[in-house]
């Protein structure tokens, strides 16, 4: 957020004041899930100056709900601030535009918070508008789709946006993590760093909500997992990596090569207990009771039971939450209880379009991977010579070293990150709120222990939130060009973002190929070259 003091940009640097006054900001947000309430909250709890204007979302009930807490309260809504999808947003605006109605301005920017394979569609109609562009991740489900959306947002004939484009790889923008890159790249704590381990846990509910019974549980109707959970993790490696601090302008560190290796370990059929019989639904299985994975235990009772009906019963059925809060608990317990009671035929040509909360996770129809490690390695690329005539500075932070990754379902922590980075001067360890350094010369250790912002992902949420609106803000102020806004606040390029989502691509191909992939060639056959 750019304010009239100093303040810390995404990469914790700190920008001169700003002579101009804040430019109140509008946005609008297409669609109404967790996400992109998560980022309309961020937002407006964050800045007075920015506002959520419009919302696109097609569930008139997570409309009408997303719209009374953030845009339009106890009024109706005006033609310009409800939509009931993002075609009729786009129709909209460009109406707007022909007949230059300024009485009720168009938004500034856009989170695009729908399910993964539709950004690319959004994304590509949306660019010829030229509004800044914030996409939950991953960018697309496909490197096709990614390099689709990279060609949409990039003005002909030049290699940079002319407006602001970020994603939501919220590992970035955390306070925790933003100190661990600057205690690795700007202070050295650990000296070179040698090799980094890095681990997502995943959570053994949380895997089975969302990756055996919800929507990405399935890659031919989502995408693999390593891509849907976890490519912000593989980002974060990159980021710690490859990118080089903001005070040193030289070229990415890339790497070398990458394999990986993972599949689905545990829930399927051979793993389910012989008590549960031919039950597909967890309300007439005769193992209910002993099975962890009982939708009844993890939503009825350790959820609502409980007083919670967001997240995750609110996935389930969005309109239990108004329901509960209106105290009609034993409704919103009986309307639960219905919509876990939902089966299907394996023959139903249709099962795939939806996720079914009640199915029994040994019969469900995932086939995505619940344990994977990816292992990533760079060669040495030293600076050339015209950059740097000391040797050994030639190959700072560009020496030989090694990153390995593992997502893992079967955890008690649920998504709190944890890792350990092995340097020539030390080691240092973090999970999600702590960091632990070790100094080889000095026995001695140190442990940081960063601010939590609260919100999703250690503050992470809220930190993406802001950075794009301060580039937008920048820009829209005439204070930075687009390229510093994006660099300074965003913190990475288009192509940082098409890269790191290559690299998945490439380890899901080493995955299933079982090979080691050479990243230079691959990145030169699948992307540069096309």
């Amino acid at each position: 957020m750019m304010r009239s003091n100093a303040g810390a940009t995404a990469n914790g640097h700190t920008l001169p004041s700003l002579q101009h006054p804040l430019r109140n900001l509008s946005f609008l947000v297409i669609g109404a899930g967790s996400r992109g309430n998560a980022y309309a909250r961020a937002l407006i709890q964050s800045t007075p100056h920015a506002s959520i204007a419009a919302v696109a979302e097609p569930d008139a009930f997570k409309r009408q709900s997303f719209g009374q807490k953030y845009i339009w309260v106890d009024a109706k809504p005006e033609p310009w601030q409800s939509f009931e999808d993002w075609r009729h947003f786009a129709a909209w605006e460009e109406d707007r535009r022909r007949r230059l109605e300024h009485e009720s301005s168009g938004v500034d920017g856009v989170f695009v918070c729908t399910l993964d394979d539709t950004h690319a569609e959004i994304i590509t109609a949306l660019a010829p508008l030229g509004l800044h562009i914030m996409s939950e991740k991953p960018l697309a489900t496909t490197l096709q789709d990614c390099l689709k959306i990279y060609r949409a947002v990039l003005p002909p004939g030049s290699t940079s946006p002319d407006t602001i484009f970020s994603i939501g790889h919220v590992l970035r923008y955390s306070p925790h993590n933003i100190l661990l890159r600057k205690l690795l790249l700007e202070d050295e704590a650990i000296g070179e760093i040698l090799s980094l381990e890095h681990c997502e846990p995943v959570g053994w509910w949380h895997f089975s909500h969302s990756y055996v019974r919800g929507n990405w549980r399935k890659e031919s109707t989502s995408a693999p997992s390593l891509l849907t959970k976890s490519c912000h993790d593989i980002d974060l490696l990159l980021w710690l990596l490859c990118t080089p601090p903001t005070s040193a302008i030289q070229k990415p560190h890339l790497p070398s090569n990458v394999t990986s290796t993972g599949s689905l370990l545990y829930f399927k059929r051979s793993r389910k207990p012989s008590l549960a019989g031919n039950a597909t639904n967890c309300y007439n299985c005769p193992a209910e009771r002993e099975c962890l994975y009982s939708a009844k235990k993890i939503y009825q009772e350790n959820q609502l039971d409980k007083g919670n009906a967001d997240w995750p019963v609110a996935i389930v059925d969005p309109e239990i939450k108004e329901i509960y809060r209106s105290d009609k608990k034993e409704e919103a317990s009986q309307r639960l209880e219905r919509r876990l009671k939902e089966d299907y035929h394996e023959s139903d040509p249709s099962a795939d379009r939806r996720p079914w909360f009640g199915r029994c996770v040994y019969e469900a129809d995932n086939d995505v991977c619940d344990d994977q490690v990816v292992t990533i390695s760079w060669q040495e690329d030293p600076l050339a010579t015209s950059q740097c005539n000391r040797e050994e500075e030639r190959v700072k932070g560009r020496g030989t070293k090694l990153a390995t990754f593992h997502m893992v379902a079967s955890t008690e922590q649920q998504s709190e990150r944890r890792g350990r980075v092995y340097g020539t001067k030390g080691e240092i360890e973090y999970d999600s709120k702590t960091i632990r350094i070790y100094d080889f010369a000095t026995k001695e250790s140190m442990t940081h222990h960063p601010r939590q912002l609260g919100g999703g992902h250690g503050g992470g949420d809220a930190g993406l939130a802001m950075a794009f609106f301060s580039a937008v803000q920048a820009v829209e102020l005439q204070k930075m060009d687009v390229a510093e806004a994006q660099r300074l606040h965003i913190g990475c390029t288009l192509e940082e973002i098409v890269r790191s989502h290559a690299m998945v691509f490439a380890a899901e191909e080493a995955r299933k190929e079982k090979k080691v992939v050479d990243w230079m060639e691959w990145w030169k056959a699948h992307v540069s070259d096309t």
